[in-house]
């Protein structure tokens, strides 16, 4: 179930780009994690690397504003940043729920998930640039406590020859009995429920349409059709980004804030 969720969300940051999507994966994923029991080694790294994902874009869009803010040089130079801006809060919003999901499994299941560990550790470099961001600092305290607490040990135990893949994964396993959450914050588990708005047909009849034209196969008159605009299907394709501003459910609690 982790690998399909972060391979939607995967597929769904470089295709469709449906807010909605990423929204609703991110919070069964953040459902799941005080819950999450012997996550497997790809499952794992699929996960940090989702982080790492999410943080290119975020830091590509903080790269476009900053040179839309120096220059100026288009008339709707203004609007363009406010639009940037406004993307570049919901990416905020997407990392951190990532590293509250991390933060989950490290806190409530650690010794249960010697595979996230191991994933963090590999691939630490990614959460360095974000140590001292607002949003995500009070998060990376408790990665980076469980990173000391790791390296500290490895550091200090002699090895003969290099480490393999196993053999740190073997520390780790080890180390995990160890492991008492000294220094850790507790933050309240994560909690997302869906709540339908009424009239949920007015989104979901044209978007479940809206699929099928472009994924079918099938020739449809494309005059007779009145559930959505004809003109977004002009090469059978969809414009998600459209779509998004008339959907009709939302996530509560902890909500990521996406305009209406």
């Amino acid at each position: 179930m982790v690998i399909i969720l972060i391979r939607t969300v995967q597929y769904n940051l470089s295709k469709l780009r449906d807010v909605y999507l990423h929204t609703t994966c991110l919070a069964t994923l953040a459902n799941m994690a005080p819950h999450v029991h012997r996550l497997s080694a790809y499952a794992s790294q699929r996960l940090v690397s989702l982080f790492y994902m999410l943080s290119r874009k975020y830091n590509k869009l903080v790269e476009l504003r900053d040179d839309k803010l120096q220059t100026k040089a288009i008339s709707t130079g203004d609007g363009l940043v406010e639009d940037m801006s406004a993307e570049l809060q919901i990416y905020t919003d997407f990392l951190r729920i990532v590293l509250e999901i991390l933060n989950a499994i490290l806190t409530y299941a650690l010794p249960r998930n010697p595979e996230v560990v191991y994933a963090i550790m590999h691939r630490q470099e990614v959460f360095q640039p974000f140590k001292s961001h607002p949003r995500f600092a009070e998060l990376l305290e408790n990665i980076y406590n469980v990173l000391d607490f790791f390296n500290s040990r490895m550091d200090a135990q002699r090895m003969d020859g290099e480490w393999s893949v196993e053999k740190v994964l073997l520390f780790i396993i080890n180390n995990c009995r160890s492991w008492r959450g000294e220094g850790m914050k507790m933050f309240t588990q994560l909690h997302f429920s869906y709540e339908q708005e009424s009239h949920p047909e007015e989104f979901f009849i044209p978007y479940v349409w809206q699929l099928v034209l472009s994924r079918c196969g099938f020739s449809f008159n494309a005059d007779a059709i009145t559930l959505f605009p004809v003109g977004m299907h002009a090469n059978k394709e969809i414009y998600y980004d459209e779509m998004n501003t008339n959907q009709n459910g939302e996530l509560n609690e902890q909500r990521v804030q996406v305009d209406p």
